[in-house]
């Protein structure tokens, strides 16, 4: 019995040792990929379709999905970014493939960033891919041990749940030198779980606990008043300041986010975020407002949903496309409604940037007086511009006069309370 025991525990200290190995030999000061995905409009609806491809298929119905090498690019970055500053290079190479990624690390000792690379391919009677080469930084580890190490760091780690729960559909995936093909079968259970894993990265039990806040505020509120946006985030962050430490403050931040954009966008959440479904706030409904205007709040707390969920360039771009898209033939274009933007953009970057920031803007949040505090006034900006005037004015996005009110909108928000703190 001593001796199986040891046995075990030397297994148990190997396993540690080749964990610390992958770590101190991946993580180093510099990025083997540049860090700073910027995706155009197209490249996130495109993403996101990637990502949803398998919700067409019905339960307990054989689904097939092929994925280019830009596909899979497009969608490695996608989910990467919604966690850390990162860059994925997939390509196919000799009916295998390959695997570059650098993720950008919260402060340590060790270094700044995460540099991996490894390469996926089909061997005889097995399905599903194997790990055929491994490098983490410089150090290269043989394949089957690799696959071992990390097998038992997803068992033995929060990961399982999500390893699980993507590979428990698969029947096959099959690599070539043109594209990954996955032949899958899900059951309704596995779509839902799957669905809310990849649209939003908060707790639902958390996410609930500030919907029932957010429930208790609109019963109280006065309907004799506006409900101001600035009702809703002070009590709510009060509280996330109150719930979490350090560790946790930035989710936390996410989930005040989330659940306040839910409820001030409502359906338009869905399209924007697709959040999966919760408990909703019940009972009376009030439209939010920022200076007597709904549609700013809904701009700028829509777009720190977006930055705080996938990241500030992808923010910054779907506001501009927003923007343009209704010059064409929707309300036209608002410098107005992207100052809501730029703001909701800084304001979700500032909260989850890192830790202390998300510390700082709990504490900051529970003390505003007004949304002055977080939002400029920017209602002497021109906005209901079609598509001709806006040429007329402003030519393109690109254009010396454009970017003057822009960088006007900046300074005006690094120059509120809460920015200007920062």
């Amino acid at each position: 019995m001593k001796i199986l025991l040891r046995i075990l525990l030397y297994c148990f200290s190997a396993l540690i040792i080749l964990c610390a190995m992958l770590v101190f030999f991946g993580v180093g000061d510099k990025p083997e990929l540049a860090v700073g995905w910027s995706p155009t409009r197209d490249d996130l609806v495109r993403a996101k379709k990637i990502l949803h491809e398998g919700s067409k298929t019905k339960p307990d119905e054989i689904g097939i999905i092929e994925l280019t090498e830009a596909d899979l690019n497009l969608a490695g970055n996608y989910l990467l970014n919604r966690y850390r500053k990162s860059a994925a290079d997939l390509d196919f190479k000799n009916d295998e493939l390959r695997f570059k990624v650098t993720m950008a690390l919260p402060e340590n000792s060790l270094g700044k960033y995460l540099n991996i690379s490894f390469r996926l391919g089909n061997v005889t009677g097995n399905d599903l891919p194997v790990i055929t080469k491994f490098k983490a930084g410089k150090l290269l580890l043989p394949a089957k041990l690799a696959t071992f190490v990390i097998d038992a760091i997803i068992q033995h780690s929060s990961l399982n749940e999500y390893f699980i729960l993507a590979t428990r559909p698969l029947k096959a995936v099959k690599i070539d030198a043109e594209k990954l093909t996955i032949t899958y079968y899900p059951n309704k259970d596995t779509l839902i779980q799957a669905r809310n894993f990849l649209t939003h990265t908060g707790d639902n039990s958390a996410l609930n606990i500030y919907q029932q806040k957010l429930a208790d505020i609109v019963a109280k509120h006065n309907p004799e008043w506006r409900l101001s946006l600035a009702d809703l985030l002070r009590p709510l962050f009060e509280l996330a300041y109150q719930r979490s430490t350090l560790e946790t403050a930035i989710e936390e931040n996410r989930v005040v986010i989330s659940a306040i954009n839910d409820y001030v966008n409502k359906q338009e959440t869905k399209k924007l975020l697709s959040t999966p479904e919760s408990t909703p706030v019940t009972g009376q409904q009030y439209a939010a407002f920022l200076y007597k205007r709904i549609d700013l709040a809904q701009h700028f707390i829509g777009s720190a949903a977006l930055t705080a969920s996938v990241n500030k360039q992808a923010a910054q771009i779907a506001g501009e496309e927003k923007e343009l898209s209704d010059a064409h033939g929707g309300s036209g274009f608002s410098f107005i409604d992207l100052a809501a933007d730029k703001a909701g953009t800084r304001f979700g970057e500032m909260a989850t940037s890192s830790p202390e920031n998300a510390r700082k803007m709990q504490k900051a949040m529970s003390g505003i007086k007004d949304y002055s505090d977080f939002m400029p006034d920017p209602r002497d900006l021109p906005e209901h511009m079609n598509e001709v005037d806006f040429k007329q004015r402003f030519e393109s996005v690109n254009s010396p006069v454009y970017q003057e009110i822009s960088k006007q909108i900046d300074a005006r928000i690094s120059a509120t309370p809460i920015y200007n703190a920062e």
